[in-house]
């Protein structure tokens, strides 16, 4: 289906073209008319004068080539002709007529008569013919003539020199269009920020700073941002209470098994069975959180600010373990995340780096021409490329030699997905370990 702003365009061309095509063909008509009337305006006019040459010398007509002075009367087929016949039908013409004649009507009243006749050489000439009577008692029929290729070339002359003002007046027609599509889909463009900015804000949009029209799609718009706002605040307090209620159970669990471990109990498999428990609810609560989330958001998490904290605090815990967190991250990078879901994507790559790194793990963040880069890298064995994709599979763990649950990729996996990011897994050139590379967009 057509955009408004292409319906707009489209129209407002479509109606700019009919109106230039019809005011053409009007103003052409007008012109071909207005041309005509003068061009049998001159003809009448140079008839009126061979009538008064012919009224002086209608004993001697011969005479007329002399009395008729004209330069395209005096040139063989030059297009303007004139010529007399008397009641014997004797005939006398001007020289450009050279041996030939022009037709007579065959039928003639007292006014003079206009019409369309053939010249000599078979040239196509508009002709006024008119029989007058003279006070001597003579009788004379009088004709003048022009080739009618004189009016058509009249014609094109005035049609071409309208020609650029029609152009004129089609860049015009567009350009109004243009103007009257940004006039109509402007409110739509406010109203489309309007809606992003007030679900950051919490605010109500005002159907009075819009249109008539657009007022009642305004205020369904503030009812439905009232209900996804409930709908997302609800997912989250479930989630949180879910979470809540899931860590006294697994708190008392984690004490029991410690009290059995130092009473001697061999009680590893069930803690790992119970830490694995708690990751997958992790995962489940982050999953849960990101559907109701990541399409509804709008909102831009300050990353600088996250990533600092998240290093202040891993770089606390490298210390215990006589390893090195470095970092870099360009200021004032905003990412389209909630802040508790992109800090748990960053924290994971943190915590998967320190525990795998030998000596150096680092952390950088940058804006690129796709979004915003981050990459968490060290100085471990890394993982072949052929093993990446297992890697980040739900619940997998390549090696269990490290204690962990496997899911931390898979966490932040899933929370990037909600958000449109991406997750890759890469070899560090700088370090030799593993890359990870988050491409968001800002």
């Amino acid at each position: 289906m057509l955009s408004l702003r292409q319906r707009a365009l489209l129209g407002g061309l479509a109606s700019g073209a009919l109106s230039v095509g019809v005011g053409t063909l009007v103003v052409f008509s007008y012109i071909n008319t207005r041309v005509l009337d003068q061009f049998d305006g001159a003809l009448r006019d140079r008839h009126t004068q061979l009538v008064v040459g012919l009224s002086a010398t209608t004993d001697d007509p011969e005479s007329l080539r002399e009395l008729i002075f004209d330069p395209a009367y005096s040139t063989p087929y030059s297009g303007r002709y004139w010529q007399v016949t008397d009641g014997d039908g004797a005939a006398f013409t001007s020289a450009s007529l050279f041996d030939e004649t022009i037709a007579e009507p065959s039928q003639t009243s007292d006014e003079a008569t206009v019409w369309n006749t053939t010249g000599p050489d078979n040239e196509g000439v508009r002709s006024v013919y008119q029989k007058i009577t003279f006070e001597d008692g003579t009788e004379w029929g009088v004709t003048v003539a022009e080739s009618r290729q004189v009016l058509i070339n009249e014609r094109k002359d005035a049609q071409s020199n309208l020609l650029p003002v029609f152009g004129l007046v089609g860049l015009i027609g567009v350009a109004s269009s243009l103007l009257l599509m940004s006039a109509i889909v402007g409110p739509l463009r406010k109203l489309r920020a309007d809606v992003a900015h007030r679900w950051d804000e919490g605010d109500d949009l005002t159907p009075e700073d819009y249109p008539e029209e657009v007022s009642p799609l305004v205020e369904d718009l503030n009812q439905l941002l009232h209900r996804n706002r409930e709908i997302v605040s609800s997912s989250r307090r479930q989630a949180a209470d879910l979470a809540h209620a899931l860590k006294t159970p697994t708190a008392i669990l984690r004490n029991e098994l410690t009290d059995l471990s130092q009473s001697g109990a061999q009680t590893e498999p069930a803690e790992e069975a119970l830490s694995r428990i708690d990751a997958q609810l992790s995962r489940s609560l982050a999953r849960m959180r990101a559907a109701n989330t990541g399409e509804l958001t709008h909102s831009r998490t300050d990353l600088s600010n996250s990533v600092e904290r998240l290093c202040r605090l891993f770089s606390s815990m490298a210390e215990r373990e006589g390893k090195t967190l470095t970092s870099e991250c360009e200021a004032g990078l905003r990412v389209r995340m909630d802040p508790q879901d992109i800090e748990e994507v960053i924290g994971n790559l943190l915590d998967n780096a320190l525990k795998w790194c030998r000596t150096t793990f680092q952390i950088s963040a940058q804006r690129t021409e796709n979004g915003i880069e981050i990459r968490v890298e060290d100085d471990g064995p890394g993982i072949p490329e052929d093993a990446r994709p297992e890697a980040i599979r739900s619940g997998s763990r390549l090696d269990t030699s490290v204690g962990g649950t496997g899911l931390g990729l898979a966490i932040s996996v899933d929370l990037l997905n909600a958000y449109d990011g991406h997750l890759e897994l890469g070899a560090s050139e700088s370090l030799g370990g593993l890359s990870c590379r988050v491409l968001i967009g800002a």
